[in-house]
């Protein structure tokens, strides 16, 4: 599993029902009522947690991993080796540091030797075990000085390999070997945290048995308990756990025979219709399934149905003839477990033609104003519309259609949509990769129609940021730099960077190593809060105290200084002088030092320094602190002015000469 998209983790390897991350894009989405990404995240791995049963040598690995800042997970496919490394991982959780996954061979980020991509505290994965020998040999290259990083950082790495992959001998001793837990305590832990009563799930059952026979891969196992679980819910008070299991074990078989009769026996559109509408909306109300058959029939371009209203055939008995029923609340349900897995599958594999017309149909679906189209109805019919596009290898379709729920007259709902089908192309295993690499063109090079450049920036920080904090960082880069006549993307980009030193200083130094045009010193200006940067809890030093720090603040302050009128970097200067005042250490005086080094590097350095001191002055009537202390800090910085002209430390000035200098 590589990112989550859910509130749960349905078995210990590692695939996650995807469902609705939150959203806040623009005036419109503000009064989203959506959980935070991020703490759906945290539940998820708490929920993996809960859910997981100890492979052998998991003690091992927790001692290896508390003893040296490092462990190494080998074992074989199936036993349940990623969903250990997060929990390992996610035992060392703490305010400080960061979970995030290292992606070595992706262009866009830092190499494994890079020290930058460790911060104090950090919770690092670099899950290869999937890895080629090519992949796995580059990355071998790197881990020694990765793990010097963590261990100088008291972080915790977590790598997990291929199975029986070569390992270098001074990297040997980190290795820890686990093995596959039982199945049944596997299908047992599962089924009792879904609330199975003990009495049930602990019935000897043939079904049960025969399934757990074979050695199954703990997704299979942990697939097959959630698919009991279903049938529990699903079933009639006098059925039992045999008979669950029965419907669990039916569910999991090749349908495709059962619906291509089915289907067959449906010649009709408005049957069909119904068909792919209760497949697609599976569990909504009896009021959105028959208001979402008509637009499908709208879309397709079917004529209206003939015989007066009155002769029509109610609904109820049109489900009947699919194999569906209302329930008591009116939500309706295929009578058969899965079913409409199998229909969805069905119709996508063998009237291609109708996929094109899916995602125009759904868009006029989100927009229903219906009560019962709840954001969780919305989220999960544009999650099996994206399942359809996953599975069949089409993901360039998805992100198309996500783009074009994006236009300029696009709804709220439609917005939300869009960020729904990236979110579930990010977190598909297999196609996650090609998603991050369509979003950062999207956001570094493709003009962006209508609001989905706010789409993307709500991707980033609620997607990307959990697990690939810098790959969010670099793609919101791209987003502020060319934003026009809207600043989301860099407030983003500011409260990325603001929970991050090491992000904080990734982006500084990729400021400095840019062209510095205006809209790059813009996005400067933002993000060079004196606050942040003369911070230094949970540190040995503040940012500032860094050496490449100071040299790119100084390269960024110079072009803003030489390039930006004042009116436009006061402001920011301002809040450096405030901070400078609050601060009783060296680190006040290096705020001015900073300042005073980017002006003394301007062609015009005479009228930057005049410019600089004056503004000194207007701090001191907006200063929220002490006003002599303020006024001290005027002073000090026309000291350092005088000595950068080689005139000398200024002698003290008079409430009389202050507005003459310089």
């Amino acid at each position: 599993m590589n990112q989550y998209s859910s509130t749960r983790v349905e078995n210990p390897q590692g695939f996650t029902h995807t469902g609705s991350g939150h959203i806040y894009i623009g005036a419109q989405l503000q009064d989203s009522d959506k959980p935070s990404f991020r703490r759906i995240a945290e539940d998820q791995l708490n929920w993996l947690r809960r859910m997981l049963v100890a492979p052998s040598n998991m003690g091992r690995a927790r001692s290896v991993l508390a003893d040296t800042g490092t462990v190494i997970l080998d074992g074989p496919p199936g036993s349940g080796r990623t969903a250990a490394a997060r929990v390992l991982l996610y035992e060392y959780h703490q305010d400080h540091g960061a979970f995030h996954e290292l992606l070595p061979d992706e262009e866009d980020e830092l190499p494994l030797r890079e020290p930058a991509l460790v911060e104090h505290g950090d919770q690092l994965l670099l899950d290869l075990s999937a890895a080629d020998d090519a992949r796995w040999s580059a990355a071998r290259t790197g881990l020694s000085t990765l793990r010097k990083a963590v261990h100088e950082q008291h972080a915790h790495l977590v790598v997990v390999m291929p199975h029986h992959g070569p390992l270098d001998a001074d990297l040997e001793h980190y290795r820890v070997e686990i093995q596959r837990p039982s199945g049944k305590r596997v299908f047992w832990r599962h089924l009792r945290v879904h609330g199975i009563p003990y009495e049930h799930h602990m019935q000897r059952d043939v079904t049960v048995t025969e399934f757990l026979d074979s050695e199954r891969p703990m997704r299979e196992i942990a697939g097959f308990a959630d698919l009991v679980r279903r049938a529990r819910e699903a079933a009639p008070p006098d059925e039992g756990f045999a008979q669950w299991c029965a419907r669990a074990r039916k569910a999991r078989n090749d349908r495709r025979k059962e619906v291509a009769t089915q289907v067959a026996d449906l010649p009709g559109a408005p049957q069909r219709a119904l068909l792919v509408t209760l497949a697609m909306l599976h569990g909504a109300h009896a009021d959105v399934i028959h208001c979402a058959t008509r637009l499908l029939l709208r879309t397709l371009g079917s004529p209206p149905e003939g015989p007066p209203l009155l002769e029509h055939k109610d609904l109820a008995q049109r489900l009947a003839e699919i194999s569906a029923d209302a329930g008591p609340g009116g939500h309706v349900r295929f009578t058969e477990l899965d079913h409409d897995s199998a229909v969805r599958a069905h119709f996508w594999d063998h009237m291609p033609d109708l996929r094109a017309h899916l995602g125009t149909w759904a868009t006029s679906v989100v927009d229903v104003p219906d009560p019962h189209l709840t954001p969780v109805v919305r989220d999960e019919l544009v999650t099996r519309i994206a399942g359809q596009y996953l599975r069949t290898g089409r993901g360039d379709g998805l992100a198309s259609l996500a783009e074009g729920w994006s236009t300029a007259t696009a709804s709220r709902a439609r917005l939300e949509a869009a960020v729904q089908a990236l979110t579930c192309g990010l977190n598909d295993p297999d196609h996650g990769r090609l998603f991050r690499e369509r979003i950062y063109q999207w956001c570094a090079y493709r003009r962006l129609r209508g609001e989905f450049a706010q789409v993307l920036v709500q991707v980033c920080v609620d997607v990307l940021a959990v697990s690939h904090p810098d790959q969010a960082l670099l793609r919101l880069y791209h987003l502020a730099r060319r934003e026009r006549h809207t600043t989301r993307a860099g407030q983003a980009l500011r409260d990325l960077v603001a929970g991050s030193r090491r992000l904080h200083r990734r982006l500084l130094d990729r400021l400095a190593r840019s062209d510095l045009a205006p809209p790059v010193l813009g996005i400067f200006l933002r993000v060079c809060d004196p606050v942040l940067l003369t911070d230094s809890t949970d540190a040995a030093r503040a940012l500032v105290e860094e050496s490449g720090v100071q040299l790119a603040l100084t390269v960024c302050w110079h072009a803003v200084l030489a390039e930006l009128p004042r009116a436009t970097w006061q402001p920011g200067v301002e809040r450096w002088l405030h901070r400078a005042a609050d601060e009783t250490g060296h680190r006040g005086e290096l705020l001015l030092d900073l300042l005073v080094g980017a002006a003394e590097r301007c062609e015009e350095r005479g009228a930057v320094f005049a410019a600089l001191y004056a503004s000194a002055r207007a701090a001191e009537r907006t200063a929220p602190g002490d006003a002599t202390r303020s006024a001290e800090t005027t002073e000090l910085l026309l000291d350092k002015i005088c000595a950068a002209q080689g005139l000398g430390p200024a002698g003290p000035s008079t409430a009389s000469d202050r507005g003459t200098r310089p």
